[in-house]
């Protein structure tokens, strides 16, 4: 017995992995209250190994305090750092991709420095070379079909966003802070276009003093060279803010702003490849013991956004009372999970910092939380949260009523499955039968490969032998074997 097999070697995700980090960061003596502290990271680069991946990058953090005379001041500094997320299975072929988010800040002082902690989220997905053989021709009888796998194909660029518009006038630039989302990507021929928009949050001194906070939402478009993206492949697109420069000038009683920002793109295109495989066979002579593949495949589908205003009662981690002056909402943020119940809903907690002016003149911050829960329109989906628009009030001494716009992105996975005959091993012979005529009656629902396979004749057989049968046959039809004599 005589079979043919094909391997067909792709390209996809191996594994992902999640990793935390500690970056911390010194300021001086100078810094009496911290108002609010703020910490961005990018990653330069992630290295596989022998079971561990090594990634870097530089953390960048900034403050704004009192000093001791009860001037607000800004201060800003970088912090390179190399991690390790380890896992027996890793190995050096593999290609590493991360993206890193910054979870948590804390802030603490030793004698008369002060110390912030950002505790940096990172993760990684792992991609590597896979290849699997299947039937494809030979002396077996086959039942094809045409299965789809998918294959990735890594690819990278990078792009500007400039905006520019007008503000009242202020007195300086305190503190800014940026979140990215990506709204739609899509194929073209060797190209990758993904467009999205950057929420940016200033907070700032006002003209005539104390302090205002303000956000600007700036579009972008990012496009990546893909020689292996056509029309109608999927694919997906992760973009970050690598360095934002924000200036005011002052001019006619206003102030200008002007924003700069440099992207960095990772993309991967999903291709569909189409095989014409067996996904059952049979021996017309023996016994055939036949082994398989089974394997899965995921991709990209398409993006969408649903966007909902909500708002309720603020979580407080501080007090706050009607002699306070509510000045500012800055850093806003956001954590978010899909979960399941009646329907799916994207569940989480819209995040800022509210900055407070007691009577006496003194500033103070306190943390705010907004619960949400929004309804989304998914079977299987990977979510993205952005949080913007966030506002504060005072109606009942004590609590605060918050409002936010939570824009939900969904990105819909596309699974395939594959199940095909990957070898067979030849087994006992069949006995003829010295019959030239067999009738057999099958059960009502029988396919006509069910039948051939059982009958251990092709189908095109069995189909000539019975041309008035359509099959699936009705209960109490016959199929009739023929069988050719020797005189």
């Amino acid at each position: 017995m005589k079979i043919q097999t094909q391997t067909f070697r792709t390209f996809g995700k191996f594994k992902e992995l999640t990793a935390q980090t500690a970056v911390e960061c010194r300021f001086g003596g100078e810094v009496e209250t911290i108002l609010t502290s703020h910490a961005h990271a990018a990653l330069t680069g992630a290295d596989a190994g022998n079971g561990e991946v090594r990634y870097f990058g530089k953390a960048h953090f900034s403050i704004v305090y009192e000093d001791a005379e009860k001037h607000i001041c800004r201060a800003e500094k970088g912090v390179e750092f190399t991690a390790i997320a380890r896992d027996e299975s890793v190995y050096p072929a593999l290609t590493a991709k991360a993206v890193v988010a910054v979870e948590n800040v804390s802030v603490r002082r030793e004698g008369a420095s002060v110390y912030l902690t950002a505790l940096l989220g990172t993760d990684i997905t792992l991609y590597g070379e896979e290849s699997f053989d299947y039937l494809s021709g030979g002396d077996l009888i086959m039942k094809r079909e045409t299965v789809k796998a998918v294959s990735a194909h890594l690819c990278g660029g990078a792009a500007e966003a400039e905006d520019e518009f007008t503000t009242e006038l202020l007195g300086d630039i305190l503190q800014h802070s940026e979140t990215v989302s990506v709204t739609d990507v899509v194929c073209e021929t060797g190209l990758v276009k993904a467009e999205g928009e950057i929420n940016l949050g200033v907070l700032a001194l006002k003209g005539e003093g104390g302090l205002t906070s303000f956000e600007r939402l700036v579009p972008f478009r990012v496009e990546i060279p893909c020689d292996s993206a056509s029309i109608g492949c999927g694919a997906e697109v992760k973009v970050s803010v690598v360095d934002a420069s924000i200036h005011a000038e002052e001019e006619d009683g206003k102030c200008n702003i002007y924003a700069r920002f440099t992207l960095s793109a990772d993309g991967c295109v999903y291709e569909e490849v189409a095989l014409d495989g067996a996904v059952d066979a049979f021996s017309l002579d023996c016994e055939t013991e036949l082994t398989y593949f089974d394997g899965s495949f995921v991709g990209i589908g398409d993006y969408r956004r649903v966007t909902e205003r909500v708002s309720g009662k603020a979580v407080l981690s501080g007090s706050v009372n009607f002699s306070d002056t509510l000045e500012a909402v800055t850093l806003q943020r956001s954590e978010a999970e899909l979960v399941k119940g009646d329907g799916l809903r994207a569940e989480g907690v819209a995040s800022a910092t509210l900055l407070v002016k007691s009577s006496e003149g003194d500033y103070r911050a306190v943390e705010i939380g907004l619960p949400f829960s929004v309804a989304v329109d998914a079977d299987d989906a990977e979510a993205e949260v952005m949080v913007c628009g966030m506002s504060a009030r005072q109606k009942q001494e004590g609590e605060i009523d918050a409002e936010a716009t939570v824009k939900v992105l969904l990105k819909d996975k596309k699974t395939y499955t594959a199940h095909l005959v990957a070898g067979a091993e030849e087994g006992e012979k069949f006995v003829e039968s010295d019959s030239a005529i067999s009738v057999y009656i099958p059960k009502a629902g029988d396919g006509l490969w069910e039948l051939a396979k059982r009958l251990k004749k092709s189908p095109e057989d069995v189909e000539r032998s019975n041309p008035d049968i359509e099959f699936p046959v009705k209960e109490g039809q016959r199929v009739i074997i023929y069988r050719k004599k020797a005189i």
